[in-house]
């Protein structure tokens, strides 16, 4: 992460209305802005979670969704969904489906990091298995979407507090439509 990297700075009707550089936007006063989650599954209809690397600065070794992060002004969102699945897993995505275009959120873990964010959420299929970027992630595993449901609601605590908001959104983590976004 460096200060050339902005984001994109909202209102509080989510209009787009500056750029902040992106390593000043995750602290106790977090702007809000724009960013976007993805859930990938594979063609068995598994969900790829993640651990986020020690070294992030919101929620260091976290369970969380495949990926997530926040477009570059200008850059369409769904652009930056596929930059970012390239540079932080290594993945090439045969899909992209928008699940959730409003879901926003506010959250601070337990250092006061705040993430404040309008977070479009994506679906996306892959047939790769990830190569991880150790900035981002430190582990990457295929769990069965049932089993992903079940961990999230017997320990919330163990997961980004997005992923565990966008599952009480997205009937993703029901076996059968995990089979649906997968094919």
């Amino acid at each position: 992460m460096t200060d050339i990297d902005h984001v994109v700075l909202l209102d509080e009707e989510g209009n787009a209305i500056g750029t902040a550089p992106k390593s000043t936007v995750h602290g106790a006063d977090t702007a809000l802005h724009l960013a976007f989650s993805c859930h990938v599954l594979n063609n068995d209809g598994q969900v790829l979670v993640t651990r986020r690397a020690l070294t992030k600065r919101t929620w260091p070794g976290v369970w969380t969704n495949s990926f997530c992060g926040h477009p570059r002004p200008a850059e369409p969102v769904a652009s930056a969904v596929r930059r970012h699945a390239d540079t932080e897993l290594g993945l090439s995505l045969a899909t992209l489906e928008l699940a959730l275009p409003l879901f926003r959120y506010r959250a601070t873990d337990s250092a006061g990091m705040v993430e404040h964010e309008v977070c479009p959420v994506y679906i996306a299929r892959t047939d790769d298995e990830p190569r991880l970027n150790p900035l981002e992630a430190m582990e990457a595993r295929w769990v069965e979407p049932e089993d992903l449901a079940a961990a999230l609601t017997a320990t919330p605590w163990a997961f980004s507090p997005w992923l565990v908001l966008q599952a009480e959104h997205l009937h993703l983590f029901d076996r059968a439509d995990a089979r649906r976004w997968a094919s």
